[in-house]
Order: structure tokens, then C-alpha cells, then sequence
């Protein structure tokens, strides 16, 4: 029930940005940039008399509420010995309270139509949130008050001990098992002194995570988990006067906590360059540089956010265009400046091209910073750093929960006090100079005040991994004394209000002479537009013998056209404060664009240009082909990819367009030709086989007119037939590649299901919500939340043109792998032979019904909801129709989906981990012999 903790860094801070527009004057800045004038959050803040901050924002775009909590607890202030802790905290507040059993809440918000459902843990704080239809808003407080007022009631040995299960599965997963984890965890371990708190990475280790005793969780709740150490941020379709009334009903009654001071922590400064070499499970090297920095909203924190997009910002980046443009040294670059209370972070990372080492890259990246530092950048750097970052923060704006509004209000309530700081954040980053990145660059980015840390291939140092404590059978969750008094009518949920009334975009189309198809949708809630043209051509069109041939011509069009150079693209972008970008699937191509309605002209003219005139440079080609091929090396490196190749390859066979991932294999990518590719765009990418799909603030007209001036003398032409043969995948049930070591096995189980047309959808939709889709899913309450063999498995059906997959997909224990996959099978033959009950059925097809809205929350996400209907030929009122299909599913449909999609019998088990220790553990289960595959997916 929680994200991998991630690094705050004023970068993301500046991304992360969401606002409320109002109709107060908005003030205005003078500094260059595409801006415009500053906008305004319109916020009420109120503080209940216990403590609790309440923060609330109207906004009636769509039938949803975003809640938001923050408890201003993190690893800052955990006590030595306990690293960890606050993140193992964050999972016990999923736990039961007194009022919710184990899992009911999981099952009531998801049955509401819940999205952006989680929780996460920070350095400096720690947060909870929900997305909930407008009708549910009482019942999200609800859960939320019963975890702030009645968690300790209930706490038990046996709920710690699941949870330091799944924390540590979570460890072996995002951090053990990922390539290059263990390489930035010592990064963090040389940055800081062992009684810092931030030595630790936030998930901690398991020992520390193991040695968590209950008295420890009581203690940290007590003197974290009060009202006046939260603040709860409130925004959508809301009345402030009812909203403010709950809140009081649900939180009001709560006592007080103990005060609670701010960390005081001295971080000493690194005066000399510290060094080391880190062996990781990878095959490529990469480096990584670090130094402490300003702490966040601090002179020269904005400064150095600007400094990490002028060096790794993406093509226009000047690491990408030396080492990775240039030189073909590098496969690819980041920075970012890691902003938090105490200090921050201003982290480089650069990974090789194969063939190149680590110190070849150091000298590199060493270069562009002394010239950074000695030259500043230009005018123009500044600009298209700042332009950028701008549009990422007003697109953010679109997003009420998740990382959107909500949380960055929350966040600058914390570090400021301000909840409505936007417009002062955006101005901070409006000032920054030239002159001014100069200064920061050289007064924090120096070389004796910095960490180097090589990740070099071998094999990893995982340290001490000590075994669970058994926990008594038997044991029975008991209610003691806890903080608050027990309230009788908190024991039943709140009714629902009406259900919202919502109705789904489908567009409005019309087609240029040439055969274009336009799909319009207005949305001027905000300044921004996303453009997405599409081609009915993805993997599907690859020739036989080339794999991933799509994805290589996709790739090709951003770089270079007959009148526009590879930078050029790049920067001309950047400079408008643009998105481009260029891809395929199994169906369908695409170039996607997201920009300012002010340069959205300006902007589309790039896209129009690299559709329909890449120029596909014999020198570009080459360039690509290495990148693709070091892509392909990163993918070997990560288990959960090579589980999802290998899947392909077993279900498809080598001789299907769709057996291969979308990079293909490297046989192909070496083989492949400038003119291969140009005769694949040539062939598909025609007026007659794509549609350009629109969302945002333009006017049909608007659109029309420039899709006739940029598109309409684009040729007419018959796109070549699509020819796919039918899947010939193996025999095999059981199919292995082995990652010795592995601390997880990387587990997909999957068949071949339906096409995306199947009249099955809705059934198939909601049967999955109760198999495998959602949190609260069988599958994956038993997997993590009973057995606490993994992380986290879910399900899901992929739809294609042709019946595409059902996939099972997670990563378990190395040692409980056998045990893992016979409960999956447990579960698909339980929901074969029983109907669902009343109470399961109603949560999963209300699940669907009511989540359909945050699938429409964004311009993007309208366009690629409208881009499901093109590729699909499904009809334009599809998504208006769907609600009412969903809720008319019944158990017995279900069933039927069930038995005639999911056959034991015919499912093929994928297993990418330690084949010493996992094959042992799979011969009961009757699979017959094992298929070992390459880390391409491929058989040997």
C-alpha cells in the first residue's frame, strides 16, 4: 500500500507544482520567460483547537475530491539504531484500527472508485492519500480519523510482523534487486556521518527493520501521530462550509500529542572528495557524484535545480549532448538537486555505453562542470531550463491528488508555512540568472566537496539478511486502551451522497482531405495543450526478421529532419517550453506533444516536421543503433523486463511480431538499415492510417485550422496491410532465466486471453478488479498482506487488435517462489469454481464505475483515452457508454469470463531468479521440465 520512498528535490519541487486558478488579480513578474502572469492558490487555512491544520481548495472540474494528510515525521526524526522506521510506521497505519478491520478500508475506498490511493514516506515528512468520488468524501475521513485516533486500540505483534515482511520485500525489491539500489544507498552512506539522519536510504535495513519492536510502534505513534503534528489539504468538488463540519466530526474529538521540535541537526561539510567502488548486479558502469547543498527554499536551491536541467535536462542537457550525443559514451545522464530540510543533495548520475568505462565518464562529466564553472552558462540555457520547468509546474496543475495540488499544497504548508507560496515559488525561479547558476555552481558543486561512487558489474555485498521472528499461531488481534475515547457511531461507515453524475469526453472529429483524422476535445480549464498524432502501425507491422523495428523508426523521427538537426529539435523545444516525444506499442505509433497554449502553434510544427519528414541521417542511425543496443543491455539487468520478454517470447514464439519486447534483439538492431527504416515510415506513417488527437485549451476551430496548414499537404496514400500470423509459442509451461544471487524471483503467470473488441470487456474488467487489479485483490492480500511473500503481485489483460495477454506479474522471495506460484493458482481456480458474493462483486464493478473520471483528469490522459478508441475501432461515445456495462456485470458473467479466460491448465509460468534455489521448489507443482531462456527472453 506504498510507493518507493523517493529523493525531494527542488527540481521535483518545481515539477510537482499544482494550482487552483482564482479571480483575484494575479500578481506579475518581469523576468523573461513564457509564463505569463504568476498564478494564485486559492486556499483556506483553519487550524482545529487540537492542533490539526486544515487547508482547503474548491475546484468543481470533475466529481472528485483529493485527500491529503501529512504528518511531519520522517527519518529526520528517527532515534539511532531504527533506520527505517518511519517508512515501517507508514506501513502500520494500513494496518487495523479499532473501528476498521485489517483491509476493510483497502476494500471500502477501491470499492468507492478510489485512485491515487497510498501512502509514502519522505526524509521530512510523512503522507497519506486518497482520490475519492465527491459523494465519498466522508468516508474517506473516516479512515483517515480512525488511523490518526484509533490505530493503537488494536496494534498487535502479529500486524508489526506482517508488516517487516513486506517492508522487506520491499527492500529486496526497489533496493537489492534493482539495478544500481545498493550503488545509490552507499552513495548516501558516504554522504553523511553514521549518526546523521539522513545516512540511512528511508526504507532502511533489514536489520534495523527486523529489530522494530511493538513498543517502538507505540511509542513513535504517540509522539508523531497527533492532530497538531498533521496538516490535512482538502481540493475538488467540495463545499468548504460541509467540509469543514466533517473534519471537525471526524478529527475534532482527538487529543493533543506532546509538541514535537524540529530536528536540530549539524551536517558536516565533505572537505575532501570521498571514493569508492560499488560491485552491483548490472553490465554497465555508472557513476555517480554528489555534494551537499542548500537546504530546500534556500538561496541557491532554485539555482542549482536550474543548474541540474542545464546539465541533464533531457537532449537540450549538456551531458546528453556531449557525452551521450557527441562522444557516444554515455547510454544516459541525470541531475537533480535532492531538496530537504536539513540539507540537500545535488546528485549527478551517468551510465556507460557498453564498451566504456567508469573513469572515461568521470573525466567527462568533470569537464562540463569546470567549463559550467567557469564559464556560466548562456542566456538561452537559462531560459529553455526555465521555461521547462515552468510548463512542468503548470501541467501539474491538472492533477488534484497523487503528486498533484494537493500534496504540493501540503508541501509548501511544511517547509514555508505558506500554503499558497506558487506564485513566490515561481518567481524564485524566474530571477535565476545566469550569473546567479555560475555563483551556485561554484560555490557548491566543487571537487574536494563531493562523494564519487563507481557501480561496477560483480557481485554485490547485500549484507546480513536475518530471519523473520515467528509470530504465534493463533494469535488473535486484541482492542487495549488507546489514546482517544471510543465514539459509537464511528463504528459504521458513512453513507454515500448521491453518486456524482459525470459524462466522459468522446471528442469531436472531422478529416482533412488527405484522409487525417482529427479528434478534438475542449478543455480551457487551463493554459495547456497535449497533441498526440497516432499511426495504426506498431510492433505489429515488424517484419519477420526484424523485431523492434517500430520502435526503431519511432525513435528515429526526433532525430533529424530535411530542414531541422537532431539538437535542433531538442532545443527548439525546450526553448518553447514543450514535450515531444516518440514511441510504439504493439498497435499503434506514436509522437506525443504537451505544451503551452501560447507556443502550441509554435510547437506543432515541430511534430508535423519530424512525422512527415524525418530525414533518418546515416549518422543518426548509427547513433541510435548504439543507444538501442546499450538499452538493451540496461533491460537484461532488470528482472522484472527480462520476465516480461521472456513472457512475449513464450507466448508468441520467435516468428510473431509480438514474441519480442520493443527494442527487438540485438541480432536485429545491428542488422537493420537507414533504408529499412525509411521504407517503414514510408509504408505506415500516411494520412490514411493516423489520427491527430487534441486536448486543451484550443478551439475547434483553432485546431482545424492549423491541422489544415500543418498536416493537409501531407500525401494521400494506402498504408501497407497489416499480416500477422497466428501466435506459435512454446510448449513449455515452465520457463526459466537464471539470475544467480537474486534475492527475489521475478514471476509472471499468463495466457493468451482477448482482443480489445471482446464484448467480455466489462466482465473481464471486473473480474480481474477481484483477482488481481486492485489492493485489496485476492491475489495480492494473499501474497503480501497474509503470506508476506512479496511486495506487492497484481493482474491485469492486455488488448490488442488480436487477443493479447493475461499476466500475473510480481517479484517474491527467492525461498518462497513454489509456495508463491501455488497460491496464484489457488486463487485463479477459486474465482473459476465459485461465484463472487454480493458484497465482492459490488466493490469490484463500483471500483470500475467510479474510477472511470481520474482516467479523464489530465489533457494527456484525455488524449490517450481517445486514442484507445481510434486504434480500437471502437465507437466515438465509447466511454460515455462504459459506466453502465460495467454496472450491469453480474456474478455469473464473471464466472463465466473467468472459466473461459483463465485456464490453469493452459498458463504458462515465467521465473526470472536464482535457478539453483527456485527449481528445487517447482517440482511438486507440475509443470513438467523447465525452458531456460536467455536474459533477452530468447531461447539460447
Amino acid at each position: 500500500m506504498n510507493v518507493r520512498p523517493k529523493l525531494l528535490s527542488s527540481l521535483i519541487l518545481l515539477l510537482a507544482v499544482a494550482v487552483q486558478p482564482t479571480s483575484a488579480q494575479p500578481a506579475r513578474d518581469t523576468a523573461p520567460g513564457i509564463g505569463g502572469p504568476l498564478p494564485q492558490v486559492a486556499y483556506e487555512k483553519t487550524t482545529l483547537p487540537n492542533g490539526l491544520e486544515l487547508i482547503l481548495i474548491e475546484d468543481h472540474r470533475l466529481p472528485i475530491v483529493a485527500v491529503n494528510i501529512w504528518y511531519h515525521v520522517g527519518p529526520a526524526n528517527e532515534a539511532p539504531g531504527l533506520t527505517g522506521f518511519a517508512h515501517l510506521f507508514e506501513h502500520m497505519m494500513f494496518a487495523a484500527t479499532r473501528h476498521l478491520p485489517r483491509g476493510m478500508a483497502d476494500r471500502l475506498l477501491e470499492g468507492a472508485g478510489a485512485t491515487d490511493s497510498n501512502g509514502s514516506t519522505d526524509y521530512d515528512r510523512t503522507n497519506y492519500y486518497d482520490t475519492v468520488p465527491s459523494n465519498q468524501l466522508a468516508l474517506a475521513l473516516w479512515v483517515h480519523a480512525d488511523r490518526m485516533g484509533y490505530l493503537l486500540d488494536v496494534l498487535d505483534q502479529t500486524a508489526l510482523s506482517n508488516q517487516q515482511d513486506v517492508v522487506r520485500n520491499e527492500r529486496r525489491q526497489s533496493v537489492e534487486n534493482r539495478p544500481y539500489g545498493i550503488v545509490e544507498e552507499a552513495m548516501n552512506h558516504a554522504l553523511f556521518p553514521k549518526n546523521h539522519p539522513y545516512y540511512a536510504s528511508v526504507i532502511g535495513s533489514h536489520a534495523d527493520i527486523q529489530n522494530a519492536k511493538l513498543r517502538d510502534v507505540r511509542d513513535f505513534f504517540t509522539r508523531y501521530y497527533g492532530p497538531n503534528n498533521a496538516s490535512i489539504v482538502i481540493a475538488g468538488d467540495i463545499d468548504k462550509a460541509r467540509t469543514r463540519a466533517l473534519v471537525a466530526k471526524y478529527f475534532g474529538t482527538f487529543k493533543r500529542s506532546a509538541p514535537v521540535a524540529k530536528p536540530r541537526v549539524e551536517t558536516p561539510p565533505i572537505t575532501r572528495e570521498r571514493r569508492l567502488t560499488v560491485p552491483d548486479r548490472v553490465e554497465l558502469p555508472r557513476v555517480y557524484m554528489a555534494w551537499l547543498t542548500p537546504s530546500a527554499y534556500q538561496p541557491g536551491d532554485a539555482e542549482l535545480a536550474v543548474a541540474s536541467q542545464i546539465l541533464a535536462g533531457g537532449k537540450a542537457g549538456r551531458l546528453y549532448k556531449s557525452l551521450v550525443y557527441e562522444r557516444q559514451i554515455a547510454q544516459d545522464t541525470a541531475a537533480a538537486q535532492n531538496s530537504n530540510a536539513l540539507t540537500s543533495t545535488f546528485v549527478i548520475d551517468v551510465t556507460a555505453r557498453p564498451g566504456h568505462d567508469a573513469d572515461e565518464l568521470e573525466a567527462a562529466v568533470d569537464a562540463e562542470l569546470k567549463a559550467l564553472r567557469d564559464n556560466g552558462p548562456s542566456d538561452a540555457e537559462v531560459e529553455r531550463a526555465r521555461n521547462t520547468i515552468e510548463t512542468a509546474m503548470l501541467t501539474a496543475i491538472e492533477k488534484l491528488g497523487g503528486a498533484g495540488l494537493a500534496n504540493q499544497v501540503n508541501q509548501y504548508n511544511q517547509y514555508t508555512g505558506d500554503p499558497g507560496y506558487l506564485p513566490k515559488d515561481i518567481a524564485r525561479l524566474r530571477r535565476v540568472s545566469a550569473a546567479d547558476v555560475q555563483r551556485a555552481v561554484r560555490s557548491w558543486l566543487q571537487p574536494n566537496a563531493r562523494v564519487v561512487v563507481a557501480g561496477v558489474p560483480g557481485k554485490p555485498a547485500l549484507g546480513p539478511d536475518p530471519a523473520a521472528r515467528p509470530v504465534q499461531a493463533g494469535a488473535r488481534t486484541t482492542t487495549v486502551a488507546g489514546i482517544n475515547r471510543d465514539e459509537a457511531w464511528r463504528r459504521q461507515p458513512p453513507k454515500p451522497g448521491p453518486a456524482p453524475k459525470f459524462t466522459l469526453p468522446q471528442g469531436e472529429s472531422f478529416q482533412l482531405p488527405n484522409g487525417l483524422r482529427v479528434i478534438h476535445h475542449y478543455n480551457p480549464a487551463l493554459p495547456l495543450v497535449a497533441a498526440e498524432l497516432v499511426v495504426k502501425s506498431g510492433s505489429d507491422a515488424n517484419p519477420d526478421d526484424a523485431p523492434g523495428m517500430a520502435g526503431f523508426t519511432a525513435q528515429m523521427l526526433q532525430e533529424g529532419t530535411a530542414t531541422r538537426s537532431a539538437p535542433r529539435i531538442a532545443d527548439e523545444i525546450a526553448q518553447l517550453g514543450a514535450f515531444l516525444g516518440s514511441g510504439s506499442s504493439t498497435d499503434a505509433s506514436t509522437v506525443s506533444l504537451l505544451s503551452l497554449k501560447s507556443t502550441f502553434a509554435q510547437a506543432l510544427d515541430v511534430l508535423a516536421d519530424v512525422a512527415q519528414h524525418p530525414a533518418f541521417p546515416t549518422a543518426e542511425v548509427e547513433r541510435q543503433r548504439a543507444a538501442r543496443i546499450g538499452a538493451l543491455t540496461q533491460q537484461r539487468d532488470n528482472p522484472e523486463l527480462v520476465a516480461a520478454v521472456a513472457s512475449a517470447g513464450a507466448l508468441y514464439g520467435a516468428k510473431h511480431p509480438y514474441g519480442y519486447g520493443q527494442l527487438g534483439t540485438e541480432q536485429a538492431i545491428r542488422a537493420v538499415t537507414r533504408d529499412d527504416l525509411y521504407q517503414f515510415w514510408r509504408r505506415h506513417y500516411l494520412p490514411t492510417n493516423a489520427a491527430l488527437i487534441v486536448s486543451g485549451d484550443i478551439t475547434l476551430d483553432e485546431l482545424r485550422a492549423l491541422a489544415t496548414s500543418r498536416f493537409g499537404g501531407w500525401p494521400r496514400a494506402v498504408p501497407a496491410p497489416l499480416v500477422m500470423g497466428d501466435p506459435e509459442g512454446t510448449k513449455a509451461r515452465l520457463v526459466m532465466v537464471d539470475k544467480p544471487g537474486a534475492p527475489q524471483t521475478a514471476l509472471r503467470v499468463t495466457q493468451l486471453a482477448a482482443s480489445r473488441k471482446t464484448p467480455d470487456y466489462p466482465a473481464m474488467q471486473v473480474m480481474n478488479a477481484a483477482l488481481g487489479g486492485l489492493f485489496s485483490s485476492r491475489i495480492n492480500l494473499n501474497l503480501r498482506e497474509e503470506k508476506g511473500y512479496s511486495y506487492g503481485v497484481f493482474s491485469g489483460f492486455r488488448y490488442d487488435r488480436t487477443p493479447g495477454p493475461f499476466v500475473i506479474a510480481g517479484s517474491v522471495r527467492t525461498d518462497v517462489t513454489g509456495p508463491s506460484i501455488a497460491e496464484i493458482f489457488k486463487e485463479v481456480r477459486g474465482i473459476r469454481a465459485t461465484p463472487l458474493p454480493a458484497a465482492e462483486l459490488a466493490g469490484a464493478r463500483d471500483s470500475q464505475v467510479y474510477s472511470l473520471p481520474g482516467q479523464f483528469e489530465t489533457n494527456s490522459t484525455i488524449v490517450g483515452s481517445l486514442a484507445e478508441t481510434y486504434v480500437f475501432d471502437l465507437p466515438p461515445d465509447y466511454w460515455r457508454g462504459l459506466p453502465d456495462q460495467f454496472r450491469r456485470v453480474t456474478a455469473q458473467q464473471v464466472q463465466a469470463a473467468a472459466g473461459k479466460y483463465l485456464v490453469p491448465e493452459r498458463m504458462k509460468v515465467i521465473a526470472v531468479g536464482d535457478r539453483a534455489k527456485v527449481l528445487p521448489q517447482l517440482k511438486s507443482l507440475g509443470l513438467g521440465q523447465p525452458e531456460m531462456r536467455d536474459t533477452d527472453g530468447q531461447l539460447p
